[in-house]
């Protein structure tokens, strides 16, 4: 990774687990482990632990995120929360695109584009995740989807605001299945996406944005999948839950 013109980030995404009491517990195990990164350090808890977050990591050096944002400023989305209201709160990133948003909750590339300018405009950073599924691979149509949902979803997004977007690559069958793309195939991918940024961008943001892996990478292989040249971090699920091993990639990434 060429850490002159972008940097590491590691960012947890706790998905729909811990309460507000067990995030604190986490969280003050968290502090020592990461403590010394030479990354970016990111926590994305569900809403109803953000305050605790925000709260306890003040002084710190771990980021708090959140795992989602509505498009709409305010109005009538019941159990929806907008950008403002996570700024409020002091939250600094969000994610918008998670494949299990696409899969479970009929997220589509329109509106992962909506929740993106809307999570923008009220100046937050923004982690947009892209990915394919496995019958999407075996047909051969990785590049061509993956370059597709990440010109959708930035549809608009300008190169200024490009400064606070990192590009999440997560390919929907190696997510919480305990199977992993290789090293190489990982860094094919975010190859892709660095590409399609540079077709959008220009070289210089392209060079300039952080392209993560997301897909069970864990303390036994984020060395080799950090190790590739377009790997800048990941977005990390399962191993984000346990101090120790979210501590590990941190540390590879910090090499």
């Amino acid at each position: 990774m060429n850490k002159a013109t972008r940097k590491a980030i590691i960012a947890g995404n706790w998905k729909m687990n811990k309460t507000a009491t067990e995030a604190a517990q986490l969280i003050d195990a968290l502090i020592p482990a990461v403590k010394d990164a030479d990354c970016e350090v990111v926590i994305c808890t569900p809403f109803t632990s953000l305050v605790t977050a925000v709260e306890k990591c003040k002084g710190t050096n771990i980021h708090v995120g959140a795992e989602n944002v509505h498009f709409e400023k305010s109005g009538a989305f019941t159990g929806e929360i907008s950008a403002d209201m996570l700024v409020d709160l002091g939250v600094e990133y969000v994610i918008t695109g998670h494949s299990e948003r696409r899969q479970y909750f009929a997220e589509t590339d329109e509106t992962v584009n909506k929740r993106t300018k809307a999570a923008l405009a009220a100046g937050l950073k923004v982690i947009v995740c892209v990915g394919e599924s496995l019958a999407q691979r075996e047909q051969g149509v990785t590049e061509e989807l993956v370059r597709m949902q990440t010109k959708i979803a930035l549809g608009g997004v300008s190169a200024e605001e490009m400064k606070r977007v990192v590009i999440a690559y997560e390919p929907v069958w190696a997510i919480g299945t305990g199977r992993t793309a290789t090293a190489d195939q990982a860094q094919e991918v975010c190859a892709a996406i660095r590409k399609v940024l540079g077709e959008l961008y220009g070289e210089e943001v392209a060079e300039a944005t952080t392209v993560q892996y997301g897909g069970s990478m864990n303390a036994g292989n984020a060395d080799e999948l950090l190790s590739k040249k377009d790997v800048d971090g990941g977005l990390i699920g399962g191993a984000s839950l346990k101090a120790d091993a979210f501590g590990a990639i941190v540390a590879a990434a910090s090499k």
